[in-house]
C-alpha cells in the first residue's frame, strides 16, 4: 500500500465510521478512523494523512475547529468535509478554512469514490507541478538565470553550455532573432562568472549616432572637441574588470569595427584626443540578430573581428521552435504582470493557451509578454480567456485563421477538426508528455488515448 493511499476518516457516528471504511478500503485505501477532531488531531500529528474524510458537526472538536487547529508547517492534507446540516455558509467557510470539497449527507458512495479521485488527481498534479518547478529552478536556479525559462530541451542544453562558458573569458557572441532574450544571456554570463561582483555595461550598438559612437566606446580627454571641458571615461573603460555587452554588433559602423579590433587584440583603448593608450581588462559580450556571415560576404563587415568575436557562438531558437517554454512563461509573465498592474490574474484558459502555442511569434519573447500583457488588461475574470487575445489583436485576424482552419460550415466536421488539431498541439507542447496534455485539454488520461486512437 502506497503513502498517497492513506486515509482518515473522522465522524462521530459509529454507523458512519463503518461504512465509509468498507467502502474505500475496497477502492484501496488504507484507513484510519477517529471519533472526532480531538483524536484526529492526535493521530495527524503523529503520521500526517494525504486524505482526511471530516464530518462537520462532531463533539468536543468539530470539523471547522479541526480544519483551523491543522499545523500549517506540515504538508497540508486534501480534507473532503461531509454534513448533513450543512448550509452555502457552512460550506463557504470550509473551503476558505482549507477543506478541498465539501459534500452532503446523505450520498451514494460513488460520490465519495469520485471525490476521493478528483482528490488524488490533485495530489498527483500538485507533486508534478513541484517536480517541474524543481527542474526548472535547477537550470535557471543559479545567480544571473532566474528570468530565463528553460524547459524545453534546446533551451536546457544552451543553459548548460552558457554556465560552462561563464567561467572563462573568452569572448561570446549570442545570435537569435530579436526578442528572444539575448541580453538575459549575457547578464547571466557575467553573473556566473569571476567578474559577478564588477561591472556589467551593456550598448545598444544601433542606438547612438555614429559620431557619438567613438568618444562613447573610448572616452574622450579635456579639449579634445568642442564642449570637451573635462575628461570622460567611455564604457570599455567603465567596464574594466568587467564585462561589457555590444548588442546589435552588425550594426557597427565599419570605421569603428577597426578600433575595436585593436581592442580586443591589445586590450587596450585610447580616449578620444588622447596620445596615450590605456591598458583595459574587459570581457566582451557581443549579440545580433544579423546573419553575419553575409554581413561579412556583403562587405559591411570585417571577417578578422567576427574571428575575434564568435570565439564561442550561443544561438538562442525563436521561441516558435521551443514552444513546451510558453505555459511557463505565461506563468512567470503573469506574476511580473499582478505584481506590476496590481492585478489578480491565476492563469490562462486552456483555449486561449492553444491559440498562443498556434501563433508564431516573430517578435518572440517580447511579442508574448506584450500580448499577455494587453490581455491582461481586457481580463474581466481572474484568467485569461481566448476572447482576451482576440480583443487584444483584433478579431478580423483570428476570424480568418478560424475559416482557414476549419474550412467547413459542419460543426460535427469542425468538431473534429479542432479536437485533433488542439491534441496535436498539446502533444506537441508537452513533448510528448500524455498526462500533461490531458490536463491542458482538461480531459481524463483514457479520453485522451482514445482520441489519439480515433484522430492520430
Amino acid at each position: 500500500m502506497t503513502d498517497k493511499k492513506r486515509l482518515l476518516i473522522i465522524d462521530d457516528e459509529e454507523n458512519m465510521r463503518h461504512m465509509l471504511s468498507v467502502v474505500t478500503s475496497k477502492a484501496g485505501y488504507q484507513v484510519t478512523m477517529a471519533e472526532n477532531g480531538e483524536q484526529a488531531l492526535a493521530i495527524q500529528k503523529k503520521a500526517p494523512f494525504p486524505f482526511i474524510l471530516c464530518d462537520l458537526k462532531m463533539p468536543k472538536m468539530d470539523g471547522l475547529q479541526f480544519l483551523k487547529a491543522l499545523d500549517n508547517d506540515v504538508p497540508q492534507p486534501l480534507i473532503i468535509m461531509m454534513s448533513a446540516y450543512a448550509t452555502i455558509d457552512d460550506a463557504v467557510e470550509a473551503m476558505k478554512s482549507g477543506a478541498y470539497d465539501f459534500i452532503t449527507k446523505p450520498f451514494k458512495t460513488a460520490e465519495i469514490l469520485l471525490a476521493l479521485e478528483k482528490a488524488n488527481a490533485h495530489l498527483e498534479l500538485q507533486k508534478e507541478n513541484i517536480r517541474l518547478k524543481a527542474q526548472v529552478e535547477e537550470l535557471q536556479g543559479t545567480d544571473g538565470f532566474q528570468e530565463i525559462i528553460a524547459h524545453s530541451g534546446s533551451m536546457r542544453s544552451l543553459l548548460k553550455l552558457t554556465k560552462k562558458v561563464a567561467q572563462y573569458d573568452t569572448t561570446v557572441l549570442v545570435t537569435g532573432e530579436s526578442g528572444t532574450g539575448k541580453e538575459l544571456i549575457a547578464k547571466g554570463i557575467h553573473q556566473n562568472s569571476a567578474r559577478k561582483d564588477k561591472p556589467f555595461i551593456a550598448i545598444n550598438c544601433g542606438s547612438i549616432p555614429e559620431n557619438l559612437l567613438e568618444s562613447e566606446f573610448f572616452g574622450y580627454v579635456k579639449g579634445a572637441f568642442t564642449g570637451a571641458d573635462h575628461d570622460r571615461k567611455g564604457l570599455f573603460e567603465e567596464a574594466d574588470s568587467g564585462t561589457i555587452f555590444l548588442d546589435e554588433i552588425g550594426e557597427l559602423p565599419f570605421g569603428l569595427q577597426v578600433k575595436l579590433l585593436r581592442v580586443l587584440q591589445e586590450n587596450e583603448i585610447r580616449p578620444v584626443g588622447s596620445v596615450k593608450s590605456r591598458k583595459i581588462n574587459a570581457r566582451v559580450i557581443t549579440a545580433t540578430a544579423r546573419d553575419m556571415d553575409q554581413e561579412v560576404s556583403e562587405g559591411r563587415f570585417r571577417e578578422d573581428l567576427l574571428y575575434r568575436l564568435n570565439v564561442l557562438t550561443l544561438h538562442l531558437p525563436p521561441l516558435r521552435e521551443r514552444k513546451e517554454d510558453i505555459p511557463h512563461l505565461c506563468e512567470h509573465f503573469l506574476a511580473m504582470l499582478n505584481k506590476k498592474m496590481n492585478l489578480s490574474i491565476t492563469r490562462v484558459s486552456s483555449e486561449a493557451m492553444g491559440i498562443l502555442l498556434g501563433q508564431e511569434w516573430k517578435g518572440n519573447i517580447r511579442e508574448l509578454k506584450n500580448c499577455l500583457e494587453r490581455a491582461a488588461v481586457m481580463a474581466e475574470t481572474d484568467q485569461i480567456l481566448a476572447d482576451d487575445l482576440s480583443a487584444s489583436h483584433g478579431k478580423s485576424a483570428a476570424d480568418r485563421q478560424i475559416n482557414e482552419m476549419l474550412g467547413t460550415f459542419s460543426l460535427k466536421q469542425a468538431k473534429k477538426i479542432i479536437e485533433k488539431k488542439l491534441i496535436t498541439r498539446a502533444l506537441e507542447a508537452s513533448n510528448g508528455n500524455k498526462s500533461m496534455a490531458a490536463r491542458m485539454l482538461e480531459i481524463s488520461y483514457p479520453s485522451l488515448l482514445a482520441k489519439i486512437k480515433e484522430y492520430l
